[in-house]
């Protein structure tokens, strides 16, 4: 059976949102040969666990899937791949005000109709929630949730809230829920640092000797 992927634990989950978080599983998205962080279908279900999209049992039911059919899972991960490149270019659009792609905008209307078909209404706590019915070996399961998020979020009153980090190499997305939006990183620990460390360089660089 294949193994999880050793990278589970690296997944970062800081966008807000879990269709912004698919999204950040690019890293150094600006750079010719960014890093991609779904080397397989085995890594699309690391994410799926680290965001919670999946779990153990259904994990382990995947993995299966995949090794009983490689060829069939790395298909699916190629096109939720071009999906989550077509959610980055919408977002990118609505950060920057500008009307997104028609190609991308059909890509991600036919995921969310394939996402809802599986949709079913289940009682939780004296009400109802929406879910997905128990077909865990679709290879499709841990992306129903991402693309009702999507949509959600392209919905909600906090479309406007969605930001691109403003690391030079980093482009991830997240929603910046600070009162007085200032949000700039997507991490400080990260981008943010490293923004700092190139302002103090750049202002030790100007003083006089």
């Amino acid at each position: 059976m294949v193994e999880e992927s050793s990278s589970a634990l690296e997944f970062e989950i800081i966008g807000g949102a879990l269709c912004l978080d698919f999204v950040n599983t690019l890293e150094d998205r600006p750079y010719p040969e960014p890093n991609e962080r779904l080397q397989r279908y085995a890594d699309l279900v690391a994410w799926g666990r680290r965001a919670g999209v999946l779990t153990d049992g259904q994990a382990v039911i995947l993995r299966g899937v995949e090794a009983r059919d490689p060829d069939a899972a790395a298909t699916a991960l190629g096109g939720f791949i071009k999906l989550r490149e077509s959610l980055f270019r919408i977002f990118a659009a609505v950060v920057d005000r500008s009307a997104p792609d028609e190609a991308d905008m059909a890509r991600l209307n036919a995921a969310l109709a394939e996402a809802l078909s599986p949709c079913c209404l289940v009682p939780k706590d004296g009400g109802f929630v929406i879910d997905w019915r128990d077909d865990s070996e679709s290879l499709d399961r841990a992306i129903w949730p991402v693309v009702r998020s999507a949509a959600d979020l392209l919905t909600s009153d906090q479309l406007d809230r969605v930001c691109l980090c403003n690391g030079p190499t980093c482009q991830w997305v997240f929603l910046d829920v600070s009162r007085n939006r200032s949000r700039r990183w997507c991490d400080m620990k990260t981008c943010g640092n490293q923004a700092k460390a190139r302002a103090y360089y750049r202002r030790s660089r100007a003083q006089p000797n």
